[in-house]
């Protein structure tokens, strides 16, 4: 099992570096990046430093940087290297732990990623416990109570919870609970006068916040947790072994809690180890639905802005956390499954 564990983690350096590299080369040849940027800008200010009329005769603006400025730019994003080359200077940086300067905001991009990580692990870890606690419960009820009507009842609105993204949910939360009936904030994570507030006012702050958001988290992945578990505990109901220890006199609720729960929960535990990823990256729609500075967010921006120093930092956090959760899926699979062998 130990020597299995060692070829997963150091089959993460080959597949981090097939991703990484593939994103960075993306950034190589995408249009609009800093220096057009740079020169967008100039030629902005340029028309508004001539009151915003063109000169006569002229068809096209007027170059604002000139080629040493330009090739000066060049050498210092690296973009007149090859692209290998630029990768592992890149690369090198990050294994020192230097992410880089965001080319908008001038800021260590390490300093923005590390500002945004406790957002997103704060919802993240509340979504997922909320979402693992009440999906597998309720996936229960509704094998055990299948066709009944609970069972037709909760069906009915967790199919529609699945049929709406969970950014649309949350714009009717505000629009509803927000705008209409004033019940919970409009955005933000917390109040404008958080700091003048007692411990227990703060907290209460940050719950009331907080709801909206969460529902919007959850609602994703509750319809997809809870039909898995319903699906898997209903197959494993109906297995000839269930069936024969029912038929010997064990009685139901064993037979569930005793045999049948612990194979239903083999794919919820395979799972697991993707939703620690969107544990930190969230997502960006509902984070830019409730103006939550959250990593999503982040990237999102960043991509917009071609901030590319920013959207390669974000993409090292997302995808180390996707690869090592590959590795914890394995480990949760085998803490439920006593037939996996790891040889």
């Amino acid at each position: 099992m130990t020597a299995y564990f060692i070829r997963r983690t150091l089959l993460i350096i080959p597949t981090f570096i097939g991703i990484t590299l593939m994103v960075f080369a993306i950034t190589r040849f995408v249009p609009g990046g800093p220096i057009e940027r740079m020169i967008a800008e100039a030629q902005r200010m340029q028309v508004e430093g001539g009151g915003g009329r063109a000169s006569a005769g002229a068809g096209v603006q007027r170059q604002p940087l000139s080629d040493e400025q330009i090739e000066f730019l060049r050498q210092y994003y690296g973009f007149d290297k090859p692209l290998l080359n630029s990768y592992a200077a890149w690369l090198g940086k990050v294994i020192r732990g230097d992410l880089g300067i965001s080319t908008r905001y001038q800021d260590p991009v390490w300093d923005m990623i590390r500002s945004r990580i406790p957002i997103s692990l704060y919802f993240g870890l509340i979504s997922m416990v909320l979402t693992y606690g009440v999906c597998i419960p309720l996936g229960i009820v509704k094998a055990i109570r299948h066709k009944t009507a609970f069972d037709n009842v909760s069906s009915i609105i967790v199919f529609v919870g699945y049929a709406i993204p969970g950014w649309v949910i949350g714009i009717y939360l505000l629009v509803w609970l927000a705008g209409w009936w004033d019940v919970f904030p409009l955005g933000n994570l917390v109040s404008e006068n958080f700091e003048e507030l007692s411990l227990i006012d703060k907290i209460l702050d940050l719950a009331w916040h907080s709801v909206l958001p969460v529902i919007a988290y959850m609602i994703g992945a509750f319809a997809s947790m809870t039909f898995l578990m319903k699906n898997t505990l209903m197959d494993n109901l109906a297995a000839d072994y269930v069936r024969t220890a029912i038929a010997k006199g064990l009685p139901f609720r064993r037979a569930v809690f005793g045999h049948a729960l612990r194979n239903s929960l083999i794919p919820i535990a395979t799972s697991f180890g993707h939703n620690i990823s969107i544990i930190l990256t969230g997502s960006f729609l509902i984070e830019k639905v409730f103006n939550i500075d959250g990593m999503g967010l982040l990237g999102y921006e960043s991509v917009l802005e071609r901030d590319y120093p920013v959207v390669l930092g974000v993409l090292v956090i997302a995808s180390l956390l996707f690869l090592i959760g590959n590795i914890l899926s394995d480990v949760c699979v085998a803490a439920v499954d006593p037939r996996v062998q790891f040889d």
